[in-house]
């Protein structure tokens, strides 16, 4: 009888919650000069009745689930209660209700549920409040709930630094210490903060010391792992360091990709390491890996630069044969620049042959690079 009473007074407090104050508004209405609109009808049933044909299928699902829950119910039967719900709120005020009870505690098994409720169901502001009351110990922790949470905290610009709170948390509980997901979603979350390069160097001091601290911790790394590493030390033209994790790899048992060399042969050039640049691009294409467009494009201005027009040219015909066209600055940068170095003709037939195997050369690009020779020469 008790049982019942105490879930019919969550019920109304619940449905209560969900509507507006007629009073409120009533109120509202009597001090102001606007005519207030006639009162809306009487609700067709009563908040509190325990008449199954006036209640809402809300209320009628809660109370449904509340009688599934027998009393000694366990968090696996509340989890189960909680996975069945499709409405997420309707999920959240099971989670509130069956942790009001006596002798009974949420664990980190249907706190984990109710976040990936919470959040699949665009219900934020539930997750934020469960992951504070997670912060503050509201129950026993585990690496799956943990990650959960910073994956979520990562998603959202100000619970960026929570997310590393979290890890803290991880790394002074000796049953939940941090697995590889944990710092790929750190690593990820710091790397998307690489806007330029005097943020770089702010953000970087974080991804070295989660580094230190992978490693300490026994964490083996994987390619994508050190792929973050490896271009957040690039961006910050940090080369050797870079490199040297590049060569940790086959440590690990690890095979570089297409966005290893990318990201190195980005930094070798940015930091005029063009030949060390050019032998990664050579190494990568051995391995029958194709970089990106802008991978060939920074690499062909880069030896353009340095007057190695013959590589340069390579590297366009290479680029051409992968059925993707540079950008008109570095056609600019490799015909201007053999004019500059008193090869006109050469430039000339350059263009006339880029023309045949670029089939993205439009009419106005041609003219606009054939007028660029003639002036430069």
């Amino acid at each position: 009888m008790a049982r019942q009473i105490i879930h019919q007074r969550f019920i109304s407090t619940i449905l209560h919650r969900r509507t507006i104050s007629t009073a409120a508004a009533v109120d509202v209405l009597q001090n102001s000069t606007i005519t207030p609109p006639p009162p809306p009808p009487p609700p067709p049933f009563e908040l509190h009745t325990s008449n199954p044909r006036t209640r809402t299928p809300l209320a009628n699902q809660f109370e449904t689930w509340l009688e599934k829950l027998k009393p000694g119910f366990t968090p696996f039967d509340v989890d189960e209660a909680l996975r069945s719900q499709s409405d997420p709120d309707l999920a959240f005020d099971i989670f509130r209700w069956t942790g009001q009870q006596r002798n009974y505690k949420h664990n980190s098994l249907t706190y984990l549920t109710m976040i990936q409720i919470a959040v699949s169901g665009n219900r934020y502001h539930h997750a934020e409040t469960l992951v504070e009351e997670i912060v503050a110990g509201a129950c026993s922790g585990s690496v799956p709930l943990y990650n959960s949470v910073i994956k979520f905290c990562c998603g959202r610009k100000f619970l960026f630094n929570r997310a590393f709170d979290v890890y803290k948390k991880m790394l002074n509980c000796e049953d939940t210490k941090p697995n590889l997901e944990t710092y790929k979603l750190l690593l990820d979350s710091l790397l998307r903060r690489f806007h330029n390069v005097n943020v770089c160097f702010v953000y970087l001091r974080g991804v070295k010391s989660l580094s230190k601290q992978m490693k300490a911790s026994g964490v083996i790394p994987d390619t994508f792992a050190l792929n973050m590493i490896i271009k957040a030390h690039a961006k910050c033209l940090e080369i050797d360091q870079a490199i040297r994790f590049f060569r940790e790899m086959a440590l690990y048992g690890n095979e570089p990709n297409l966005y290893t060399y990318c990201y190195l042969i980005h930094g070798l050039c940015e930091k005029g390491r063009v030949d060390e640049g050019l032998g990664f691009y050579k190494e990568m294409r051995e391995k029958g890996l194709t970089p990106k467009g802008s991978t060939f494009m920074v690499l062909i201005c880069s030896l353009a630069m340095e007057q190695r027009f013959s590589d340069s040219i390579s590297v366009v015909f290479d680029m051409l044969n992968g059925s993707m066209s540079p950008d008109l600055l570095t056609y600019k940068t490799v015909l201007e620049g053999l004019c500059r170095e008193g090869r006109a003709d050469d430039a000339f037939d350059k263009l006339e042959e880029f023309r045949k195997k670029d089939s993205f050369m439009n009419e106005k690009t041609y003219k606009i690079l054939l007028n660029g020779l003639h002036y430069t020469n």
